[in-house]
């Protein structure tokens, strides 16, 4: 639904007007009260009316100053927090200050040093804020809500300048990313549709594994890994990425897991929500991760698929379901970490963490001391909490978060942001890590793997006949991990 812009309906409730605002502003010129005639260069025009924008009102307070308005979640007042729009008719050395007023979240990352990211036609790759440019704070003249401000200077008048809560990585971009991988005809990779959305939006399955290797009378192991479920959540797609680039690569170590490991990914489970901007929900306003225990095929129809799928592999005897990890992005934490279940029995409660441990050791953004277990009634509805419950004792389910802002390494100081490169090298250590947790180390020919810049597509083969010596990350390896610099 697209609408040129809401204005404010007075409801006399507590909460305001901006609850009533439906659509997002579309190429809305904001000019001096009073003013008429033809817009003049500095009359900004904002524009949210694109895949996976979001801004649905502006206010004019000075030549210098707008209050901008969060469009809730379709369906759902309850959440304003993603937001993503674009800027231009702007003037060069344009000073101004944006208010972002109507956060649904009180505790915010803004507190500790995250800031918007900034693009603009003539520089497309997206940067972060300075830091010291944003402001965030309780306000007095939005009913002491808090308020995110911050400073931007304008320098290219021609230019068109977009602004987002966080890297945004849209429903279409998976689908040419996706389109890409199949046009390289990999034996070991099959993309399948698994549903469609309540908008007719595809529902991706990707399969990785070298079917050829894994021998019919030996049980299958399964790692089933879903993400975007949560739509304003972009840096789980760059995570998800990361997985999928390393999976499909000839790094040894990939070579080796496709051997001997099923890959299942469902790498959107929300695409509606991704489409529409929405921060939580579906567009029926639905937050999905709370459907897991009875998903309607007509309200809830991808995650119904995708439970479907899950339940059928599980109760396949060729079959062993071994881990779930549904990746998130988090609002309020740094570095990556995990929550898994609580269990009784301890020794299953040692097994489980047994994979976040392997993980840290892995990737340096990794935090076990943020990774927790629990079973907050809250999180019942889950994918984590509901399938720990259906699988059985030898399986594993996980949410995997990672932060909206940075990470601290150890012996670090100050808080490395997050560039989506790190997102996606998070996402390829992830997949690494399976290798040490299947104890297959020791299938890796070549002891010499370094790191290479995107996807770690390397040219070492793995020896046919499956022998050669154990692995171990040189030394030039681990420390260039250790190093807290964000590679560009």
């Amino acid at each position: 639904m697209e609408e040129s812009t809401v204005r404010d309906v007075e409801t006399g409730s507590e909460t305001g007007g901006e609850d009533a605002l439906v659509g997002n502003v579309n190429k809305l010129m904001v000019s001096p009260p009073g003013y008429s005639g033809s817009p003049r260069k500095g009359h900004l025009v904002f524009d949210a009316c694109f895949e996976s924008g979001n801004l649905g009102r502006v206010d004019y307070i000075s030549e210098f100053e707008f209050d901008l308005f969060i469009r809730p979640d379709t369906c759902n007042p309850r959440f304003r927090v993603w937001f993503n729009f674009t800027v231009e008719n702007v003037r060069e050395t344009q000073r101004i200050i944006f208010n972002v007023v109507n956060f649904s979240k009180t505790k915010s990352l803004y507190r500790d040093g995250m800031s918007p990211v900034v693009k603009s036609t003539s520089r497309p790759k997206w940067q972060r804020l300075p830091a010291k440019n944003v402001y965030y704070y309780r306000c007095p003249d939005h009913r002491r809500n808090y308020v995110m401000s911050f400073a931007f200077c304008f320098d290219q008048e021609d230019d068109v300048y977009q602004f987002a809560y966080c890297y945004p990585y849209t429903y279409s971009r998976l689908q040419h990313y996706l389109a890409s991988l199949e046009r390289r005809n990999l034996p070991y990779l099959k993309r399948e549709q698994l549903g469609l959305s309540v908008q007719q939006r595809q529902l991706d399955l990707l399969t990785i594994t070298n079917s050829d290797h894994l021998s019919p009378e030996r049980e299958k192991k399964l790692v089933f890994l879903t993400a975007r479920v949560h739509p304003g959540e972009s840096p789980a797609s760059f995570i998800c990425q990361g997985v999928i680039d390393f999976l499909v690569s000839q790094h040894p170590v990939a070579q080796v897991l496709r051997d001997h490991v099923i890959f299942k990914i469902v790498p959107m489970l929300n695409p509606d929500g991704v489409y529409l901007g929405n921060y939580r929900c579906s567009l029926m306003g639905f937050d999905l991760n709370r459907h897991w225990q009875d998903p309607s095929p007509w309200a809830h129809p991808t995650l119904h698929a995708v439970k479907q799928l899950i339940v059928q592999m599980n109760q396949d005897p060729t079959v062993s379901l071994e881990f779930y990890i549904d990746v998130h992005a988090h609002s309020t934490m740094l570095n990556g970490f995990m929550y898994g279940n609580v269990f009784e029995d301890e020794e299953r409660v040692q097994r489980q963490a047994v994979f976040p441990r392997l993980l840290c050791q892995n990737a340096p953004d990794f935090s076990f001391s943020n990774t927790s277990f629990n079973r907050d009634v809250v999180k019942a509805g889950t994918g984590r909490r509901f399938l720990g419950g259906l699988l059985d004792d030898t399986s594993y389910c996980y949410t995997l978060e990672v932060s909206f802002y940075s990470y601290m390494t150890a012996g670090s100081t100050a808080p490395v942001p997050y560039t989506e490169e790190t997102y996606m090298k998070l996402g390829r250590n992830v997949a690494r890590t399976y290798l040490d947790y299947y104890k297959l180390n020791n299938l890796i020919r070549d002891n010499r793997l370094t790191h290479i810049q995107s996807s770690e597509v390397m040219s070492q083969t793995v020896n046919r006949n499956g022998k050669g010596n154990v692995v171990g990350r040189d030394a030039a390896d681990r420390e260039k991990e250790k190093s807290p610099g964000v590679r560009q």
